[in-house]
Formats: C-alpha cells, structure tokens, sequence
C-alpha cells in the first residue's frame, strides 16, 4: 500500500484521477464479466451486493466528503456548516435535475416505472442510463480529492483519495452484476450485456478529470465540492439504490449488506485518510 501511495504522491493530479477512475471503471468491468461464467445470479445476492453498494456510498460521503468539507471549511475561516450545506444541497439538485429529465428505469423496476422524459427508448437504454448517472457523482469524488492533494489543501490527502478510490472500486463491482445480470434475463447476448454493464461505468474517468481539474482552477471551492460530490452520492443511495433493494423479500440481506459496506469503507478511510 505505501508503494501505491507513493506513486499517486508522484504523479501529475490529473492523471492520478484519471488512473484512479479508471481502476474503479475496470473494477464494474470485472463485475459485468461474471456473466460469461454464469447464467444467472440469485435475487438475494444482488440485493445483498446493491445494499452494501450503498453503505460504501454513504460513508464515502461522510468520512471522505463532508468531514474534510467541514474541517476546510473551518480553516479559511468560513461557518464551518455554510460551504457543505450550500455544497450539499447543489449536488442533490444537480442530480433530482438529471433525474427529471434524463430518461431512466432503476435495476429491479417495471417498465412502466421509467423516470425522466417520457421515450420510447429500449429498456436496455433506460437501465444503462440509470446507473450512468449513479456514476456521475462517483468519479467525481475521486477527481475532487486528488484536486485538493494538489492544491496542498492539508485536510485532503493522497491516502483518504486512495482510500476513497478502493471504496469506489468495491461497490462498483456489484455494479457491474447489476447492469449484466438483469440484461442477460431479457434475452440479450453476453458478450452485449458485458459490454453496456462496463460502459454504465465509462462516465466515471470523465468527472474523475473534470473534478480535479475544477479544483486545481479554482482552490476555494473544494469544500463546497466535496459536499457537491456527498449530496449527489446521497442523493443517488436514498432514491435509487435503497428502493431498488426493497422490491423483494431479501430486505434482511440487503439491509446486512449495507451495514457491511459501511464498515468496509469506514476502515478504508480511518486507516488510510
């Protein structure tokens, strides 16, 4: 691990996201391509998987995100609550507004519950473009971090970055099951339903970039993109990946899933950040 640290402390902010986006986009590949291995998976799995994708998630956005935002925040002598409530609440927004008008069907929904403008757009589309946008604020994160490392802002570091990229990485291979699986019970071949479940991810290195880069351009608003990156996570577990988890009778599983990908991201965090 102090190899892998030390590489990312050497190497230009922008290509560190870019490396570590990546490795979390190959990860949901990983994941898409058990479906050349099995022809099915259990509903009580994936339940378990997407539940403990969303513990990583919301402890992701606390011990990664917030906190960092609120310590930040503190030491340019700002309200230490004004930059992540503001920050917080835009990226909740950003994604209810992507929500409302990006046509999207959650994993474990009918037809007839797509979101977004109303299409006639397969379904195979429709679930792509729902975990696309589950993604969005994911690589964000991850560019937001190694930003800050950059910039020299003291309350981010290379190992909660680091940390924070594994967690990423973690849950996006439930993910990839996720897209794959589903697909593969519609009829579709393997070989497509490898390829839209690691391309749900592909969106990941973009922000990854964008989200460093911001920084890099403009310092003073890391606290208020962490806390962008922590709402639209939030945003994303209460509205997609909870209720996708309740559509069945493994809401036990699922629900011991979430606590254990808590735990796995809180330890990443503490023991590296």
């Amino acid at each position: 691990m102090d190899s892998i640290l030390s590489f990312f402390e050497q190497t230009d902010p922008i290509l560190g996201a870019l490396i570590a986006t990546t490795f979390t986009w190959l990860v949901t590949a990983a994941g898409a391509s058990l479906v050349f291995l099995f022809k099915n998976l259990s509903r009580s799995w994936l339940d378990g998987m997407l539940g403990f994708t969303g513990g990583v998630m919301i402890a992701a956005s606390y011990w990664s995100l917030l906190a960092p935002s609120i310590e930040m925040s503190e030491s340019m002598g700002l309200p230490g609550w004004l930059p992540p409530a503001i920050g917080f609440g835009a990226g909740a927004l950003f994604i209810y507004m992507l929500d409302q008008f990006v046509p999207h069907l959650h994993i474990n929904f009918d037809p007839k519950q797509g979101e977004g403008v109303q299409t006639q757009w397969r379904r195979t589309t429709l679930l792509i473009l729902a975990i696309t946008l589950h993604n969005i604020p994911e690589g964000l994160a991850v560019g937001v971090l190694f930003g800050g490392v950059a910039a020299g802002i003291p309350e981010a570091t290379i190992g909660g970055a680091v940390a924070l990229a594994i967690g990423i990485g973690l849950q996006n291979f439930p993910e990839g099951i996720a897209v794959s699986f589903p697909l593969r019970r519609q009829g579709v071949s393997r070989r497509r339903s490898f390829w839209y479940g690691q391309l749900s991810a592909i969106v990941e290195p973009i922000a990854g970039v964008i989200g460093a880069a911001a920084v890099l351009w403009m310092q003073p608003v890391l606290p208020y993109a962490l806390a962008f990156a922590a709402g639209a996570m939030i945003y994303v577990v209460i509205e997609e990946v909870v209720p996708e988890t309740q559509q069945d009778r493994f809401t036990d599983v699922a629900t011991l899933g979430f606590i254990g990908g808590f735990i796995v991201m809180m330890i990443l965090d503490v023991a590296l950040g």
